[in-house]
């Protein structure tokens, strides 16, 4: 994969394991819509972006060689050998899930907005969690000139469960709240997590009501950037006991939540 800068687009050529339907539509963020052109627009880290992929080349629209290096990068996770890793798997399920659907990768999603997100995400459908994190970002967010940002900590923390009504959240509502003024006041500190071995970061996250151990290692692996994370819902639970029932397979030692992924879509699609 390489990037040119062409006609004020960046343009990724020959992109290997990444496409870019499979990665943002395969449940990790909840933010990218894709227009009747076959284009995917979203806002994420308060930046606006439009891409499209037309065979093995990705065109990122309205951004610059710049904010792609800085921002756009890491959080498509362009620099992680995905093929290497694919390589190293000689489970033959897993071989079958990478064969079927190879492109997709892990988001590097801002931490607050992961830890928010997957709260509302739990005992909850994809178009139910799409409405609320929507509603919370016209309400809260600030307002661009192509659509809201996701709401910063500190704005939630000021606010009462009831101002959340507007978001239609139900139970969650306390949640959200809780999670805002935990991570404003620090007591749960993004920062320290950031650097804590895995085990010690999410038993900081396990801090804030209303995330448990799935929600935890979602925030870990789709914000922390925590590849050994492997968070399991109904769908992984069964691939797990059909598959592994002994234990997981050892090739995936270290890249769990990527090979939970592969699996996880492979499996909802078979």
């Amino acid at each position: 994969m390489h990037m040119i800068f062409e006609n004020g687009n960046v343009v990724l050529k020959d992109c290997d394991n990444f496409d870019i339907e499979l990665t943002l539509d395969c449940g990790q963020s909840f933010r990218w819509v894709k227009n009747e052109d076959g284009i995917w627009c979203g806002i994420a880290g308060g930046n606006y972006l439009k891409l499209k992929q037309e065979g093995e080349d990705v065109t990122l629209y309205n951004t610059s060689p710049e904010l792609y290096n800085d921002f756009w990068k890491t959080y498509f996770d362009l620099e992680r050998d995905y093929k290497g890793i694919i390589a190293r798997y000689d489970d033959e399920s897993l071989k079958t899930a990478c064969m079927a659907y190879p492109g997709i990768r892990i988001l590097k999603q801002d931490e607050w907005e992961a830890i928010c997100s997957f709260i509302i995400s739990a005992n909850n459908n994809i178009p139910r969690i799409k409405g609320i994190i929507e509603r919370l970002c016209e309400n809260f967010g600030e307002k661009t000139e192509y659509g809201y940002t996701f709401p910063s900590a500190e704005k939630i923390a000021k606010l009462q469960v009831e101002d959340l009504s507007v978001i239609r959240s139900g139970f969650r509502a306390k949640y959200i709240i809780d999670a805002a003024q935990k991570i404003f006041s620090k007591e749960v500190d993004i920062e320290k997590i950031k650097e804590l071995p895995f085990d010690a970061a999410k038993t900081e996250l396990l801090k804030i009501k209303g995330v448990g151990e799935k929600v935890a290692q979602c925030a870990l692996l789709y914000g922390f950037g925590r590849i050994e994370a492997f968070p399991v819902d109904v769908w992984v639970k069964r691939i797990v006991e059909e598959l592994y029932p002994n234990g997981l397979p050892e090739c995936i030692k270290g890249t769990e939540g990527i090979a939970q992924q592969y699996l996880f879509h492979w499996r909802r699609n078979v």
